[in-house]
């Protein structure tokens, strides 16, 4: 299954209220995005009118990866946009500034595609499972986008008191996954770290004016300048972890109550996550009135069962609730505790009817609506309602998939990518490109999900004039492709080293100019050679369908011709 191919796949619409006011001084607006996340337009909004940071408020954080619909405020000015990706519709004012109590509910539209017909039994059992135990109201993968691009918790370099790692987390660790300017901006403060006046040549440093500034100021004030980032991303960082520690929490929650044979895991940016498939009606009560809490140094419990689950959270993460405090800003960044449902329950859910799938050949797709309370993620009601096909895709994939699309877009234009080094000179005289260096970024999420994925050599190869059977997205390339070299891999090995030039391991075992010991010794060494890319899902439905058609050639082949009389 897939879901997110095209941004009208994943659509979401806030239903809201606020109090009209004549004279208000906050504008309200309806924004309808599309591959924007909601930081990212409200970015965009305050640079095209120079607005400043907390002018524009929202009540919600809204998916990047589909066509969104959101209420947002604009406090004192006038604005509006009407571009193809990001438009607004003025719809009032009003005297407060927007927050989440002004979203009654979501309402979502999602296109599941690359299905089968024997995807639809199952799918009616999951329907069924879903209206009578609801979902577990798990932080799902968007909220972990700092864990898929590298930089890990924010949150712990600043329960640490280490606002320079904090600092050069945000500033100078470049995402592999991310092809703007901000990335080469972040490289370049990775490769000037310490040299505030170095001059930046991209026009996205933009962004981070205020910090910059602050660093040129105070050169070691680390903390008065983590504390230029705008507020809402700063209290982000923070609720992340709280998202993190929630729902370790809860996992460890339902273990107490269910027995194993009643839960099932499922894999996400974070680790995994348990989700229920019966219990007992007692149980079931409990659930249904059951609260977990955002944890913070006053969080308090009632439930001994949520207690212990706390307990053993903190304690996995050497932590104690004392110690949710960041020292040197306990004022302006803080943990707040709140109290979050454990179970959400999807109401009005359809299930359409299922449609040829036009991007993804012999298969069918399927559209799944349904309402939920504000904070819920439609994504892990689709997971849930497809459990028995979902297989979340890593950050080391996501990363060769990109690789492999940037290679064959190269190729289409003819251009080299700005992204490689410049050109060597081969024995033959012939300009290759040299490869370009790359860190290692493997994560432990990351690590423990590969471990737990079937090998290749682990699979039995179907028998001669046998069906193969149907792989996972992941093993169909393993099985069915051959690994094919890289152009990092080609260069590496046909571009001869020139004397005295050193290589990519030599340059990156060279420590940082500006950086902090603790920080060199975070850097891993940078591979010699990139692995081959897997093959894009286009590519391995293509291979499937011939796989599929060679077995029916060999069935046709060996069964008996009749003899025409």
């Amino acid at each position: 299954m897939r879901i997110k191919q095209k941004p009208e796949d994943f659509s979401v619409k806030e239903s809201y209220r606020f109090d009209e006011v004549a004279s208000g001084r906050f504008r309200v607006y309806l924004m309808d995005k599309q591959k924007l996340s909601t930081f990212d337009a409200v970015a965009r909004l305050r640079d095209a009118f120079g607005l400043k940071p907390g002018s524009i408020s929202y009540c919600g954080l809204k998916d990047k990866q589909g066509r969104t619909e959101q209420l947002i405020a604009v406090d004192g000015a006038d604005v509006d946009m009407q571009e193809p990706d990001l438009r607004l519709k003025y719809l009032g004012r009003t005297n407060k500034a927007l927050s989440s109590a002004n979203i009654t509910s979501n309402r979502f539209s999602v296109t599941v595609r690359a299905l089968e017909q024997s995807s639809l039994g199952p799918l009616n059992v999951a329907a069924a499972e879903v209206n009578r135990l609801g979902v577990i109201n798990y932080f799902d993968s968007q909220r972990f986008g700092s864990l898929k691009h590298g930089q890990g918790f924010i949150a712990k370099d600043l329960i640490r008191g280490d606002f320079e790692a904090a600092l050069h987390n945000y500033l100078a660790k470049p995402s592999e996954l991310d092809r703007s300017e901000d990335a080469k901006v972040k490289a370049f403060w990775r490769d000037n770290w310490g040299h505030w006046d170095a001059r930046v040549p991209f026009e996205g440093t933009k962004k981070y004016h205020r910090v910059l500034r602050s660093l040129r100021e105070e050169p070691k004030d680390f903390a008065r300048a983590f504390l230029q980032i705008d507020a809402d991303y700063r209290a982000m960082q923070l609720f992340t972890y709280q998202s993190y520690l929630w729902n370790e929490g809860v996992r460890r929650y339902l273990q107490l109550l269910l027995p194993r044979e009643s839960l099932f895991p499922m894999r996400y940016q974070a680790g995994s996550l348990l989700f229920h498939k019966d219990a007992d009606p007692e149980t079931l009560r409990v659930l249904r009135d059951a609260t977990f809490p955002l944890l913070a140094p006053n969080s308090t419990f009632t439930d001994p069962k949520v207690e212990d689950a706390v307990r053993w959270v903190l304690g996995r993460e050497k932590l104690k609730l004392s110690d949710l405090v960041v020292p040197g800003a306990e004022r302006m960044l803080f943990f707040k505790h709140e109290e979050r449902p454990v179970l959400s329950f999807p109401h009005k859910l359809v299930i359409g009817r299922t449609q040829s799938d036009e991007l993804n050949r012999d298969n069918i797709k399927v559209n799944v609506a349904f309402t939920l309370p504000p904070g819920a993620y439609a994504t892990l009601v689709v997971k849930r309602l497809f459990h028995f096909e979902y297989a979340e895709d890593t950050a080391e994939e996501i990363r060769a998939s990109q690789r492999a699309h940037l290679v064959e877009q190269e190729q289409a234009e003819g251009a080299p990518s700005s992204r490689r080094g410049p050109p060597v000179r081969d024995e033959r005289g012939t300009g290759r490109r040299a490869p370009a260096a790359r860190g290692a970024t493997g994560r432990r999420a990351e690590a423990s999900f590969d471990e737990e994925r079937p090998r290749a050599s682990d699979r039995r190869a179907p028998a001669r004039g046998e069906a193969p059977s149907r792989p996972s997205r992941r093993g169909a390339a393993e099985v069915e492709a051959p690994s094919r070299p890289t152009r990092r891999g080609a260069a590496e090995r046909e571009a001869p080293s020139r004397p005295g030039r050193k290589s990519t391991a030599e340059v990156s075992e060279t420590p940082t100019r500006g950086r902090s010991l603790a920080q060199q010794a975070e850097v891993e060494p940078k591979p010699k050679q990139e692995p081959a890319a897997p093959l894009g899902f286009r590519e391995k439905q293509r291979q499937r369908k011939a796989a599929r058609e060679v077995a029916r050639a060999e069935t046709e082949a060996k069964r008996p011709k009749s003899r025409k009389k």
